[in-house]
């Protein structure tokens, strides 16, 4: 066996833990935005900026008003109830049409395969100022626009490219002669579907539905283009707030959407470890 020489381990060991010391810098510039405005969201003051009290750690420069107002104030109410109601009904349609797509995807009898991939997966691509502008003059000959039906197909449509992708990804280990196994049974092709390839690829569907519900959370320009009064959501209240009275209930929202975010990675990153216990089970 050929030793390599001193000087090539040590280049690999510096090139190792460098890109990891790069990696953690660049990590750190992305979340410091994110670390600031949380403890700035309990500023006792109406103010974007450490005060003295809280540079010294005073306890009485510190409050809750800011997520109280959250509660007490209609409009930020009725953002939410928006944005949960949208995105989950959103995330529910884009959920069953992705996974109905990448199964039949995943089919290696699917004709013209690639230009349908392609297709749907267009809403990634194409920016979001040319979606929502081709939505609002489609939407104006049906009269969905302003209206809860039309926001929720909008996000439903930027929300199956997800479900595509995360599906697809779970069906690569799927192993089609478990399929043919049912169908050779007796059972139906509906039957074998739901008792045989569901149980397998579901942390993929669970996964690409909570992608969806987050695009769908956070989408603003669509919400500006397609909402009116009604459908006003969090990223409308945000933005309209930063433009017409600026205080700090925005980073109060901001800390909470920060909190929302973090735990559906969490529940990403459980599924997509049972996802690959189960892969090597198979």
């Amino acid at each position: 066996m050929t030793r390599l020489p001193a000087y090539y381990t040590i280049w690999h060991k510096a090139g190792h833990y460098g890109l990891r010391i790069m990696a953690a810098l660049v990590l750190v510039f992305l979340m410091l935005p994110i670390l600031v405005i949380m403890p700035l969201s309990f500023n006792a003051e109406p103010f974007f900026t450490f005060t003295q009290g809280m540079l010294s750690l005073d306890p009485d420069a510190y409050s809750m008003r800011w997520y109280q107002e959250i509660v007490d104030d209609q409009k930020w109410r009725i953002a939410i109830r928006n944005s949960f109601l949208v995105g989950i009904a959103a995330a529910s349609i884009a959920t069953v049409l992705g996974t109905l797509a990448a199964v039949g995807l995943s089919s290696p009898f699917m004709p013209y395969k690639r230009v349908i991939t392609a297709l749907l997966l267009s809403p990634m691509i194409v920016p979001l100022i040319i979606i929502a502008a081709g939505m609002f003059f489609f939407y104006t000959q049906f009269n969905l626009v302003g209206t809860f039906t039309g926001l929720i197909i909008a996000h439903a449509a930027l929300g199956v490219p997800f479900v595509i992708i995360t599906v697809t990804a779970t069906l690569s280990g799927f192993d089609r002669s478990l399929f043919i196994a049912g169908l050779s049974l007796g059972a139906s092709p509906l039957k074998v579907f739901w008792d045989v390839v569901i149980p397998l690829i579901r942390p993929g569907v669970i996964s690409g539905g909570l992608f969806a519900f987050v695009t769908s959370f956070d989408e603003v320009v669509l919400v500006l283009f397609l909402a009116g009064p009604e459908q006003r959501t969090i990223p409308r209240q945000m933005f309209s707030g930063l433009r017409e009275q600026i205080n700090p209930t925005i980073l109060a929202v901001a800390t909470l959407l920060v909190v929302l975010s973090a735990t559906m990675l969490f529940v990403l990153e459980a599924l997509r470890r049972r996802s690959a216990r189960l892969r090597g089970q198979e």
